[in-house]
């Protein structure tokens, strides 16, 4: 309702002349037939963004918008959408003592024991309706879809494909797969129904990739399954010793903890230790998108802000054809997503326990950010920006600031704290981002240099309902984008390969990545790097970054251009700090007063003796005691006798506990000698309160979990867990 004169948020100040602002309250005591004052509030979200839309239709220039949303949970029937005829200025904030939930779910009750521990309760919306859901959430925690093996995985014996369709793009646009596995690994379901056998999800995980698919058909006592679809990728086989494992059926549901949900609306369920069922609160999500944005190329939404809300329970569902290998889940949606958008802002938000990525910044999204939010328990990652093909109206200038992005893909390994496809001038600084299964930070979606033939990924659904590639010269327009000060740590888990903390791809002239704090990735083989530059990455600035109990190494450059890799900490990676993998006719890059630091391992692996790089006035020390070091194959003296690291010295920098993750120095002395200028680590993260620092901190036991995981894997392990990290 109409409230007059109005001065609300400093961005709508700045954004539109004097006139009027309609407030409208939505609280779980309203009523959707209330007018939405004060006084009167409407009960439902929905019901207040009609209201606003019918101002916004007959409201003038200057006039401005504000929902506030009192403390409670609002289950959303439908997706909360914006689009051109929302043309007011608007606020959509949360007040009282606790952020509002705004759930994409549905709660479910009425259940009953049925045998040995097992709960029941039936839903109608699947058995009548088709309202099938894949995630489920009880009492907060993420309950896992029944599976097996329970915990790691099987091995593939084998794995043939029989192409059905002419390659498009090198891959078979349409092929049969025949998987052998051994009939022990698939004894659950020699006594299933053919019709249970046909919704039994297998998941592979292979190198940096994971490939989801339904049985066309499965001969269980054999250990043979057949499916179909889209062609295997030939640089990404699934093939013998391929780690898989199967979920969503009946018999997988031996321990407490998981679920099962048939196709006439039973749903089944384990309980904890202590999990009373008649008290439970269980949500299953539904809804797919929380919020929608979507203007069009002409008349873009602009000028919104969401404030203090927390958005849960988005869901994603297999389509019948799976899920093809897709790097970086890069076709997966978003529970909020913005297209053809600008000034929108999200500040001091909660997204959480969803099925897909919390943000995704589509086509045409311009100058928006994401600020102080809490993203934490995701199915797949946090922030996408960008699409990946080219041609498409460009996003960019989307700043991502002092967030906390936590405990991602769930049920996409691949996914990624932060993505940037094809979009450039974007600001990812002061975040914390910690528990992945893969990369960090990725920035760049073109596979090698811009003046020659080159390969875009399109991981985004094509009407016929695969996905494909572009081919040709392509110039990426992922430039000028800031990676700095952020916290990026615990990442891998030894669930993927080829990975980095901070991924780059192609060219990047103007990208710097500097300020950052990486630490504890861990790869299930190879490729688990703190900084990587992979296929043609160019131009790119890396200083100031502290890097340390990388698995792979500190730094990685697989080919590219130019890189700069300068007044860096590299230390204590488990087999070497630097690798090299192609060198090339021109300069690859440049390390320049750098500080590599190793107690296990060597300091470089690959071809570095026939590349074309630079390297000088950097700082060597093996604390083993070994003064010349380990190199590729030559020694220190054989080294600098090919032109590099002449002025570079191999001496003990100096660090007061390197070994727990103190690398602040005792004396300057050493490093003075190669003009390493010193940078206060301690400032990358989340910045602001004390409490909102505590909350970035992993809890000691997830930490604990992860240095387990690495001690069993690894002969040579310095303890760099620190206490309370």
């Amino acid at each position: 309702m109409k409230i007059g004169i109005f001065s609300v948020i400093g961005f709508l100040i700045s954004s539109v002349c004097w006139g009027e602002v309609f407030e409208f309250y939505v609280s779980p005591q309203g009523d959707d037939n209330h007018p939405g004052s004060k006084a009167q509030p409407v009960a439902t979200p929905e019901q207040a963004f009609r209201l606003a839309r019918e101002i916004a239709q007959t409201g003038k220039s200057g006039d401005s918008i504000s929902i506030k949303i009192a403390s409670g949970t609002y289950y959303l029937q439908n997706t909360l959408r914006l689009d051109e005829r929302d043309s007011l200025p608007m606020v959509v904030e949360g007040v009282g003592v606790s952020k509002p939930v705004i759930s994409g779910g549905m709660p479910i009750g009425g259940w009953e024991q049925v045998s040995n521990g097992v709960w029941c309760t039936f839903i109608s919306e699947v058995a009548d309706k088709g309202g099938y859901f894949e995630q489920l959430f009880v009492n907060g925690r993420r309950a896992v879809r029944a599976r097996t093996p329970n915990n790691g995985y099987f091995t593939l014996v084998n794995a043939t494909e029989y192409d059905q369709q002419a390659l498009q793009n090198r891959c078979a646009g349409f092929a049969r797969q025949k998987f052998e596995m051994r009939p022990e690994d698939l004894s659950s379901l020699q006594q299933t129904s053919v019709q249970e056998q046909e919704d039994v999800v297998m998941t592979f995980l292979h190198k940096w990739d994971v490939t989801r698919k339904y049985p066309d058909f499965m001969e269980a006592s054999k250990g043979l399954v057949w499916t179909s679809g889209t062609g295997m990728k030939p640089w990404n086989l699934l093939r013998k010793g391929t780690r898989y494992f199967l979920e969503n059926y009946r018999n997988a549901l031996d321990e407490p903890g998981e679920w099962f949900l048939a196709r006439d609306g039973h749903l089944f369920y384990i309980p904890l230790p202590g999990e009373d069922m008649t008290k439970a609160e269980v949500v299953a999500p539904v809804l797919k998108q929380l919020v929608s944005i979507t203007g069009t190329p002409d008349q873009k939404v602009a000028n919104k802000q969401f404030r203090g809300l927390s958005f849960r329970h988005s869901s994603d569902l297999m389509p019948r054809r799976g899920n093809p290998p897709m790097q970086a889940a890069a076709a997966i949606e978003a529970g909020i997503q913005l297209q053809y958008a600008q000034d929108i802002r999200w500040v001091d938000c909660e997204v959480r326990q969803t099925g897909n990525y919390a943000f995704w910044f589509r086509e045409g999204v311009k100058d928006c950010c994401v600020n102080h939010c809490y993203l934490h328990d995701l199915g797949a990652g946090g922030v996408k920006i960008g699409v990946t093909n080219l041609g498409t109206p460009e996003t960019g200038g989307i700043v991502v600031d002092n967030n906390i992005i936590q405990s991602c893909g769930w049920i996409y390994p691949c996914a990624i704290g932060v993505a940037i496809f094809q979009s450039g001038n974007n600001k990812i600084t002061h975040n914390d981002i910690g528990d992945l299964r893969y990369s960090g930070v990725s920035v760049g979606w073109v596979w090698g240099y811009n003046e020659a033939d080159t390969t875009v990924a399109i991981n985004q659904k094509t009407k016929e309902g695969i996905e494909g590639e572009q081919m040709g010269k392509m110039r990426s327009p992922a430039v000028n984008n800031l990676i700095a000060d952020n916290h990026i740590h615990h990442i891998g888990w030894g669930v993927l390969s080829d990975m980095g903390a901070v991924y780059t791809l192609g060219e990047s002239p103007g990208t710097r990545i500097s300020g950052n704090v990486i630490h504890d990735v861990y790869s299930y083989d190879y490729g688990g790097w703190g900084l990587y530059n992979d296929e043609g990455s160019s131009y790119i600035v890396m200083e100031n970054n502290l890097v340390y109990g990388c698995k792979s190494g500190g730094y990685h450059q697989h080919y590219g251009k130019e890189n700069v890799l300068r007044n860096n900490i590299l230390a204590l990676s488990h087999y070497q700090q630097l690798q090299y993998t192609r060198p090339e006719a021109h300069q690859s890059f440049s390390l320049e007063r750098n500080i590599f630091l190793i107690d296990c391992g060597q300091f470089m692996q690959g071809p570095w003796a026939k590349g074309r790089l630079q390297s000088d006035y950097n700082c060597f020390w093996d604390m083993r005691g070994n003064a010349q070091g380990v190199f590729p194959g030559m020694t220190w003296e054989a080294w600098k006798a090919l032109g590099r690291d002449t002025h570079s010295i191999v001496e003990n920098p100096g660090f007061r506990d390197p070994i727990h993750g103190d690398f602040h120095l005792e004396n300057q002395d050493v490093v003075k000698k190669i003009g390493f200028v010193p940078f206060d680590y301690t400032k990358a993260g989340v910045y602001g309160d004390p409490a909102w620092k505590l909350k970035a901190k992993l809890p000691r036991e997830r930490c604990r979990e992860f240095e387990q995981l690495v001690r069993k894997r690894e002969k040579n392990y310095s303890a760099l867990y620190k206490e309370g990290e």
